[in-house]
């Protein structure tokens, strides 16, 4: 979930390649045009939660081409991000999604029954970190996102290694937190719990790790 004008995430996309990019990119399905109107609609500024186009094609992509059977979200919002990961699952592929806000995720509802995927997505409401430590403790899924609270993201990502697959991809959003992570004045809660992560991450021997510009920033952590 974006904390972040997208235009001032990167220096390079503060020079307006954004529109490039898109015109680039394969564009995303009318059904994922609507959603992220009607986010806009019902939410207004909340809407900066829901990730780009770019990330969510990126996201279809990695789930299909790493061959994902069994997929697991953290931080669902209304749904625009489950949709991309469950378009990348097979026809017997399962997407678990984690949330807290009703509200938000009954827009997800809607649209996953309209996608057709409402039989391949489940939901389950309540802590992300409670839900995630009740599930099986042997690997089993093939790739995570992790898009929901700042603070939570090294737990859930604790939570998740052992559950992966090897091979497994974790991937976490907003790890560059609008360039803040790089300001050492900026102290802001968030922000020191993302340098936190990303210091993590890139020191846990059990994953292989990349940290790229994409948005604003895309960890992508392979199981080992």
């Amino acid at each position: 979930m974006a904390n972040f004008d997208r235009a001032a995430d990167s220096p390079i996309l503060a020079r307006g390649i954004q529109p490039y990019i898109a015109i680039h990119s394969s564009p995303p399905e009318e059904l994922l045009v609507d959603l992220a109107e009607e986010t806009r609609r019902r939410f207004g500024y909340m809407a900066d939660m829901q990730i780009g186009a770019e990330l969510g094609t990126l996201l279809t992509m990695l789930t299909a081409s790493t061959g994902a059977r069994r997929a697991i979200e953290v931080g669902t919002f209304t749904g625009y991000s489950s949709v991309c990961i469950a378009r990348g699952l097979p026809a017997d592929g399962q997407l678990l999604c984690c949330d807290v806000n009703e509200d938000w995720t009954s827009l997800a509802r809607e649209y996953w029954k309209r996608a057709g995927l409402d039989d391949q997505i489940e939901l389950r409401l309540g802590p992300a970190a409670t839900t995630i430590a009740a599930l099986p403790a042997e690997p089993s899924y093939d790739i995570a996102f992790i898009d929901a609270d700042k603070i939570s993201y090294q737990t859930y990502f604790d939570l998740l290694v052992p559950r992966m697959r090897v091979g497994g991809l974790i991937v976490a959003d907003n790890v560059l937190q609008g360039g803040y992570v790089v300001d050492a004045a900026s102290q802001e809660v968030n922000v020191r719990a993302i340098r936190a992560f990303n210091q993590a991450v890139v020191a846990d021997n059990r994953v292989q790790a990349v940290l790229l510009a994409v948005s604003d920033g895309l960890t992508i952590a392979r199981k080992l």
